[in-house]
C-alpha cells in the first residue's frame, strides 16, 4: 500500500487530529505514514509524541493485526531527527529527547503485532534507528542507510548504537557510528539490517504482499514469535527456552492452532480468526 495522500487520521477505532502522520486501514494492515517530505519527514519531539500515540491505537485495535511504518514522499524514510530542533536543546532536554525516542523504539519493537517498515529512500540517524526497531524492514534498491551522528558532534540516541551492534555486529556497528558514512540497500541487505531489497517500483507490491501474509497468519502465534525473540534475545538460554514453551504451550489452546492443524491435514488452506 503506497503512503496516504490524504490529510486526515482514517483509523477505525479513533478520531485523533495527527499533524505530522498520516494514518489509514486496508483490511486488517494499518499505515502509518511520516508525513513531513519537506523536512524529509525528520524526527521532531511531536512526531515522536504522534508515532507513540499511533502505534499505542495500533496494538489496542483488535481489528489491526499487521503495521506498515512509512515516510512520505520519493527521497526519505525517514532523514533523521530534526537539526533546527535539535540545535536548541539543553543537556536536560536532550536526555529526555533521547529517552522518548528510545521509549517509542522499544515500544514498536516489542509490539505483540508485527512491523514492517518500507524504506524507499534515506533512512539515516533516527530514520535508521526507527526502522531497526520494526521487525522486517523491505527496502527500495535506492534506499541509503547511516548513522552520521559523529558528523554533527553527537551519537545516536534513539538506540542505533545497540540495535545495530545487535543486527550487524560489533565491527559494523562501529563502522557506521565512527564514520558516518551511509551504505546503499546492497550492503544493508549482506549485513542484516534489510531483509529484503527489491526495484524502487517493486516496492509497494512486495510491502502488500508481506503485510497481506501477515495479516493471514495466526495473531496469537505472531505475538507468541514476536516475544520469544524479542525477549529471549535479551535472556539468558534456559529462561528464553522457557518462555519459547510458554507461548508454544498458549498457542495450543487456541482455535487458531485446531484450524491449522485441521487444515493441514485436509490440505486447504487456513482461515484464522484469532482465537
Amino acid at each position: 500500500m503506497p503512503p496516504a495522500t490524504i490529510a486526515s487520521f482514517l483509523c477505525r477505532s479513533c478520531a485523533v487530529d495527527y499533524q505530522n502522520l498520516l494514518v489509514a486501514d486496508r483490511g486488517a494492515v494499518r499505515q502509518i505514514t511520516i508525513n513531513r517530505p519537506d523536512k524529509l519527514n525528520a524526527l521532531n519531539l511531536q512526531t515522536l509524541q504522534e508515532l507513540d500515540a499511533a502505534f499505542r491505537a495500533a496494538r489496542e485495535d483488535a481489528s489491526v493485526r499487521v503495521v506498515v511504518l512509512a515516510g512520505s514522499g520519493e527521497k526519505a524514510f525517514v532523514a533523521g531527527a530534526d537539526i533546527a530542533e535539535l540545535a536548541t536543546l539543553s543537556p536536560v532536554q536532550a536526555q529526555a529527547f533521547s529517552r522518548a525516542g528510545q521509549s517509542l523504539m522499544r515500544g514498536i519493537e516489542r509490539s505483540n503485532k508485527p512491523v514492517v517498515a518500507r524504506i524507499q529512500g534515506f533512512a539515516l540517524g533516527g530514520g535508521m534507528e526507527l526502522a531497526m526497531s520494526c521487525h522486517l524492514r523491505i527496502a527500495a534498491d535506492k534506499a541509503r542507510l547511516g548513522q552520521p551522528e559523529i558528523n554533527l558532534g553527537v551519537i545516536p540516541g534513539f538506540g542505533g548504537t545497540q540495535r545495530l551492534t545487535r543486527l550487524a555486529g560489533r565491527a559494523a556497528a562501529l563502522e557506521l557510528c565512527l564514520l558516518g558514512a551511509p551504505i546503499d540497500a546492497a550492503r544493508g541487505q549482506a549485513l542484516g539490517l534489510l531483509n529484503r531489497v527489491v526495484p524502487v517500483d517493486r516496492l509497494d507490491e512486495e510491502v502488500q504482499a508481506v503485510a497481506d501474509q501477515l495479516a493471514a497468519a495466526a495473531p496469537v502465534a505472531l505475538a507468541g514469535i514476536l516475544d520469544a525473540v524479542t525477549l529471549g534475545a535479551d535472556c539468558a538460554m534456559d529462561p528464553a527456552l522457557e518462555f519459547e514453551t510458554q507461548a508454544f504451550a498458549l498457542c495450543c489452546s487456541t482455535a487458531d492452532m485446531h484450524e491449522g492443524t485441521q487444515a493441514f491435514l485436509q490440505k486447504r488452506k487456513a482461515v484464522f480468526s484469532g482465537r
